[in-house]
């Protein structure tokens, strides 16, 4: 890795960090990665910012895990991006045939010129050292940015795009539903019968809320979107005109040295104001056999996928069906691990998982068919996964839920919720269940 690395203490590690993510904002390429401070099990550091591509690889889904597998080895360095969930046709023979508003290509990473790191009080700056001559006077730009100096969204946009709706102003963001309620209730109905068929016996259905011909802030959304959620996995990630803003609560796959970690969700329950009945609720939730057989059966999948790398009797549930609060819900969520051998190709982990079971269902190909033809949108990022890999052959990804997707070119913004459906599945609840998790992305985009 050819990096020149400098370590600070920070006196006000929360100013610091805010006025990193602002200075962030010149670069075209941007990945932040944002616990909130959330105290849970193998996490690595508290933020995480990769600026500035000094390379990057982007594809569609025609041999994508062979090229990032190629791109990761010329880097030898850290690199940063996302897999979409349409890299399922890449494992398999499937297609993805639906309505794109968006236009994300399937796969981009970037090797960033500048990296940094936040644990605790502590920041560790990696910079390329062809560019380390510009470490200092980065920081001194950072430690005095004045967020007054900076120069308005309206005008980036007006320089940009010729010009903004309603002149120089942002508009409101007017959601649609792509699909009615009715609809939902009779797509459900056709996937319960084809669970009672015996074609699957969970399936990860999805709709999406999209806006056209909309200008928004992504820095200022992304802001409100995660003051209003707080999640472990927040992101924003830029990529030229295209944005992701995830509050994602959930952990795809993590690798540490010879441990694979993933952490599934499944199992949603509200949270409310009253704070014996909200914790009711999570007690509830804890107890609810429908929930609990949700999430049972996509542990069971996880724990086939990871044996197909782990060496033989080192996969194991290290928790199950444990109920984490944030801010919006309650969730369950398991965690499985296994032990891989070191000359395991960390590209390779990752594609025998993906996508994850949590987004798709069992037995998953059955699934991931199903879903293609009763869902109306590709879902492109949505549910596939955000993060990195690093020099040492290890690597993060969360799974894109809770966001908002923007390509600011296109004027098109999207945020898709869903639920697992299985047996028990009331069509009813399960469509209150996506608009309890679509409130935090609408309220977001509420000027």
């Amino acid at each position: 890795m050819n990096r020149t690395s400098k370590k600070i203490h920070l006196q006000n590690t929360s100013d610091f960090k805010s006025k990193l993510f602002d200075w962030a904002q010149q670069f075209k390429e941007i990945t932040w990665l944002e616990s909130n401070d959330y105290d849970h099990n193998y996490s690595s550091y508290d933020t995480v910012l990769a600026v500035e591509a000094s390379s990057f690889l982007k594809t569609d889904y025609n041999n994508a895990f062979t090229e990032l597998q190629l791109y990761r080895k010329q880097a030898t360095d850290y690199i940063f991006g996302y897999l979409s969930y349409d890299l399922k046709n890449d494992i398999e023979d499937l297609s993805s045939k639906n309505i794109d508003g968006l236009g994300f290509e399937d796969l981009y990473f970037f090797q960033p010129k500048k990296l940094f790191f936040v644990k605790d009080n502590k920041l560790e700056i990696q910079y390329l050292k062809e560019f380390e001559q510009e470490i200092e006077s980065d920081l001194e730009a950072i430690y005095n940015f004045d967020e007054k100096l900076k120069q308005p969204f309206d005008e980036v946009c007006l320089e940009q795009n010729g010009k903004t709706q309603n002149g120089n102003k942002m508009h409101d963001v007017k959601i649609h539903k792509r699909i009615t309620k009715k609809e939902y209730q009779k797509k459900l109905e056709t996937i319960l019968q084809h669970i009672h068929r015996g074609d699957i016996y969970e399936m990860n259905f999805c709709q999406e809320f999209y806006a056209e011909n909309a200008s928004i802030n992504p820095m200022e959304v992304y802001k409100k979107l995660n003051q209003i959620s707080k999640s472990p996995f927040a992101t924003f990630f830029r990529n030229n005109d295209n944005y992701l803003l995830s509050a994602s609560p959930e952990r795809f796959a993590k690798k540490e040295r010879n441990k694979i970690i993933s952490q599934p969700i499944k199992g949603t329950a509200k949270r409310l104001i009253n704070k014996k009945l909200d914790k009711k609720l999570a007690e509830e939730l804890e107890k609810d056999e429908k929930e609990r057989s949700e999430n049972i059966m996509i542990v069971d999948l996880v724990r086939n996928d990871l044996s197909k790398t782990a060496i033989k009797g080192r996969v194991k549930v290290e928790e199950l069906c444990k109920v984490y609060s944030f801010k919006q819900v309650h969730q369950l969520i398991s965690t499985i691990t296994s032990e891989v051998l070191s000359e395991t190709d960390p590209v390779d982990i990752i594609s025998s998982l993906f996508p994850m079971g949590s987004m798709t269902g069992a037995p998953k190909i059955s699934a991931m068919q199903i879903i293609e033809e009763l869902e109306t949108t590709k879902r492109g990022l949505y549910s596939g996964a955000v993060g990195y890999f690093t020099p040492k052959d290890d690597f993060d990804f969360s799974v894109v839920i809770r966001s908002i997707l923007y390509n600011q070119n296109n004027k098109y913004v999207s945020y898709s919720v869903g639920g697992a459906i299985t047996s028990k599945s009331d069509p009813e609840k399960e469509y209150q269940e996506c608009l309890l998790k679509a409130i935090a992305m609408k309220r977001a985009l509420k000027k």
